[in-house]
């Protein structure tokens, strides 16, 4: 989809937008029109297109993880970041997605935010309390983070300030790139 701007959508964005169109409701008297080359796209269409993520050469037995598990951020970076002094680079928002569009387009997300050498990004989860439970998502990203395909990109996280979300949002420090193999 060329815009106005020259630019395509990414597949995140692909992913959102089909996910709102498939809720939006035509205006009274209109009915919804697709051109004769578009073609309703489904969540699982748009999911198997995204790029999977490199694979890492597997390790022996006897060397310990690749990336240590993310811990949480330093005082001074995450009130850097809270008042703004210290810029988020990038923000996605999981809000209504299952665990598994969220998944796949967080770690999409995070590997794009990763090889454009961005530090700090926040990730919305929503705070999900409804029905007495804490949200799904809210307790199931930062468990995420402690996987192998996160932990190669996330050395840091901590619940976002209240101006960027509070419990509903995390700030996530990514690892720097490595320079010529070197860490």
């Amino acid at each position: 989809m060329s815009g106005r701007s020259g630019k395509t959508l990414s597949s995140e964005d692909r992913i959102l937008w089909a996910r709102i169109t498939r809720t939006a409701v035509p205006l009274k008297g209109r009915d919804r029109i697709l051109s004769e080359t578009e073609e309703p796209a489904t969540i699982d269409q748009l999911l198997s297109e995204l790029e999977p993520p490199p694979v890492a050469p597997r390790r022996t037995a006897t060397a310990g993880p690749a990336h240590p598990a993310p811990r949480s951020l330093d005082l001074p970076t995450r009130k850097k970041l809270a008042k703004g002094r210290l810029p988020i680079e990038g923000t996605v928002d999981l809000h209504g997605l299952t665990q598994s569009e969220a998944h796949a387009l967080l770690l999409s997300f995070l590997h794009r935010a990763y090889a454009d050498g961005r530090r700090h990004v926040l990730v919305i989860t929503g705070k999900g309390e409804s029905f007495r439970s804490d949200g799904v998502l809210r307790r199931a990203v930062p468990a995420w983070f402690a996987t192998p395909p996160f932990r190669a990109l996330v050395s840091g996280q901590e619940a976002a300030g209240r101006r960027h979300g509070g419990a509903g949002a995390i700030y996530v420090r990514l690892r720097r790139r490595e320079k010529n193999g070197e860490r």
